[in-house]
């Protein structure tokens, strides 16, 4: 029987229908400010002033949080905990502000919440955005008192002018869509990956071209802040997708038009050992970024320029795709949603 999401006990159509239960609750709030976007894209957006429109996002690194616990290695989850808010909050053309975490565990341990904001005070500075407070919350009753378990999740704030929001209504048929190149799994799919990997191998077993498994696991997620605003501020952008839970599936976020990809790179060897293991290819472009960490997608005319910043900024681009007018996202010629 090949493993997928749900048969490792994450259902994705039964969370989606859980989102827009919640959803259509705290849309009844809207009303109370200027909302223009509150629910259902990558960031929430309030109007304050001037033009101004606040966007804010929130989110967690998930059970990558376990890898560090089996690892004894905690200096890297930070920078996951930014970088799966910032890459976000881009999405929508905002530049992010200021940044708050959240860390919830069953004991106090020093050594391990002075790693955790190291990864952290590395993450906002390659983000450029600052960490302006957060929490620290100890719960033994509810995470239990033996071995050590935390979660992590923050929150970030950010600004972006009224008449410069990207919400991927302009997509149109011919766009070319670039991917930027992720690290790695970064901090999405991990109950699958858990799942496939760890029924084989150990944290600490090490796979030719792969190096261990719990460090390939562990690497921390690519933050795209820099060289995605500076492609906003110097390409037509048309949309811009993070690559993260539901992965490919994400693109239909922006505009319900088809997403053709057929010149994806070749996946990390980490994904390449899931998939051996007993992963279908659909299974795995619905789940993991497949080396794809981010989506911009632009006119034709205008994808040497995105690459070429890209490349400034020492990250691999590639025109993984384009928009067609058959409604869907395609890997090649198989459709997955």
């Amino acid at each position: 029987m090949a493993l997928t999401y749900k048969s490792s006990g994450v259902d994705v159509q039964k969370i989606k229908k859980s989102q827009s239960s919640i959803g259509r609750i705290i849309a009844s709030t809207h009303s109370l400010q200027k909302v223009r976007s509150g629910f259902g894209h990558y960031a929430g957006l309030v109007e304050i002033h001037g033009g101004k429109m606040l966007a804010t996002h929130t989110d967690g690194v998930g059970t990558k949080v376990m890898i560090a616990n089996m690892m004894k290695k905690y200096d890297t989850v930070g920078i996951d905990c930014v970088a799966m808010n910032v890459n976000d909050i881009i999405c929508i053309g905002a530049t992010p502000l200021s940044f708050v975490d959240y860390i919830a565990a069953n004991k106090n341990n020093e050594r391990v919440f002075i790693q955790i904001a190291k990864g952290l005070a590395v993450g906002a500075k390659k983000a450029g955005v600052p960490i302006v407070g957060g929490e620290t919350a100890i719960m033994p009753d509810l995470f239990g008192e033996k071995e050590f378990a935390f979660d992590l999740a923050g929150m970030v704030a950010g600004l972006v002018d009224k008449n410069k929001i990207i919400f991927g209504n302009n997509i149109t048929t011919g766009d070319a869509i670039i991917g930027i190149a992720s690290s790695g799994i970064h901090s999405n799919g991990y109950t699958l990956a858990r799942k496939a990997l760890l029924g084989r191998y150990s944290v600490k077993d090490s796979v030719r071209g792969i190096g261990r498994i719990g460090d390939a696991l562990l690497k921390p997620t690519e933050i795209y802040v820099k060289p995605v605003l500076e492609i906003i501020s110097r390409c037509q952008v048309h949309g811009l997708a993070n690559i993260t839970g539901g992965a490919f599936t994400k693109l239909l976020r922006l505009k319900k038009t088809g997403f053709v990809l057929d010149s994806m790179p070749e996946p990390p060897k980490i994904m390449q050992l899931i998939e051996e293991i007993g992963v279908k290819e659909e299974e795995m472009y619905k789940t993991f970024n497949m080396g794809v960490g981010f989506c911009v997608i632009v006119p034709k005319n205008q994808s040497e320029k995105v690459i070429t910043i890209c490349k400034k900024h020492k990250i691999k681009s590639w025109q993984v795709g384009s928009i067609s007018d058959k409604k869907g996202v395609f890997v090649r010629s198989k459709k997955i949603a």
